[in-house]
């Protein structure tokens, strides 16, 4: 139950009772030793919280001793002339022991239940992952099957702007069951804990305008306008991620505005923070649901439009991995708004600038 070794922890409960025993007996001049006994046997359940079963154990049985020794008169000895303190001192060493066990038992039953409920938890996201990727995987896949047979078996029939039509079906396809695969990956990576920032020097703007780019090759129905900071400088980061958490952003936008609409792109460096702002004249969030909308696997209640629930959980954990921040805001005038920023170390010709 506890990562620090049986040995260390039997160290570590003689320690305490040694240090409460000597408190105690610096101020036993002033307190009687029975109140002594209910302050070591307070240590010793301090303890029992801490520890597993043996020093436990091994620490009530010392503090009995203790007190007998240097508390009971006649100190010093372990004899115990008064019938009424050898009482107690019996009493003492079940109450010691007998608790020291429970507390124990206590501790075990919490930490079963506490593995049953997150047991119960991963099962309940396993069969969300599961449900999700049954639709989202296997309608790309379709698509991409049914477009690949109608060529194959019907290409004679099929007129040019038809057979166009088809191909534009398996790239849009495509795109999303690889928008879907990326996904996974990176919140495998997420939830592996060793994701680790590889940063080197960016130019911003190149990157938003490879992401937009990547993004309307599966020919959006929505506008998306760049606006960068004309002196922005070279930003030193993790390119790679970066370019996953606009990506995000951007997919996740071109599911929930309607087409025609809005987005835009904007970026720019305050001192050594780089912003990035995403925002839309879609019908934004409801108010009740934006604290959850970074949640893994959660998904907009009532909301038409598909996904694993993972884009926007992988757009948090990427900007936390920078060391930066995420925020999401209702637009007033109608839309969303995602900022982010990122603490970065800019180029040098910046720094002479700023100076």
């Amino acid at each position: 139950m506890n990562t620090i070794s049986t040995y260390r922890q039997c160290l570590y409960s003689l320690l305490i009772v040694g240090v409460v025993a000597v408190v105690c007996y610096g101020v036993s001049a002033y307190i009687g030793y029975h109140v002594i006994a209910f302050i070591l046997l307070l240590a010793v359940s301090l303890i029992a919280v801490l520890f597993d079963i043996l020093p436990v154990l091994l620490s009530a049985f010392v503090s009995a001793l203790v007190w007998d020794f240097f508390f009971i008169p006649p100190h010093f000895t372990f004899q115990v002339k008064s019938g009424e303190d050898a009482i107690f001192l019996m009493i003492y060493f079940v109450v010691a022991i007998t608790g020291a066990i429970l507390t124990y038992k206590i501790r075990k039953v919490e930490k079963t239940v506490r593995e049953k409920e997150e047991k119960v938890n991963t099962i309940r996201l396993y069969n969300t992952l599961l449900n999700s990727l049954s639709h989202e995987l296997r309608t790309p896949i379709a698509t991409i099957i049914a477009a690949t047979d109608n060529l194959q078996h019907s290409n004679a029939g099929l007129t040019d702007a038809s057979k166009q039509e088809l191909v534009d079906e398996i790239a849009k396809a495509s795109f999303r069951l690889n928008e879907q695969v990326d996904n996974l990956l990176n919140m495998s990576r997420l939830e592996s804990g060793i994701i680790q920032p590889r940063n080197d020097w960016c130019d911003i703007n190149e990157l938003v305008y490879d992401v937009v780019r990547r993004i309307e090759e599966n020919k959006v129905q929505q506008q998306i306008i760049i606006n960068i900071a004309p002196d922005i400088p070279l930003a030193k980061i993790d390119k790679g991620m970066l370019e996953q958490v606009l990506f995000n952003l951007l997919s996740n936008a071109t599911i929930y505005v309607p087409d025609g609409g809005n987005i835009v792109v904007s970026a720019s460096c305050e001192r050594d923070i780089l912003k990035l702002v995403v925002e839309d004249n879609g019908s934004g969030f409801p108010a009740e649901e934006i604290d959850k909308v970074f949640d893994k696997f959660y998904r907009l209640k009532n909301a038409n439009a598909g996904g694993t629930g993972l884009g926007l959980s992988i757009v948090r954990g990427f900007t936390e991995a920078l060391g930066g921040i995420v925020s999401l805001q209702n637009v007033p005038a109608g839309g969303a708004r995602f900022t982010i920023e990122l603490p970065v170390e800019l180029s040098y010709i910046k720094n002479i600038k700023n100076e």
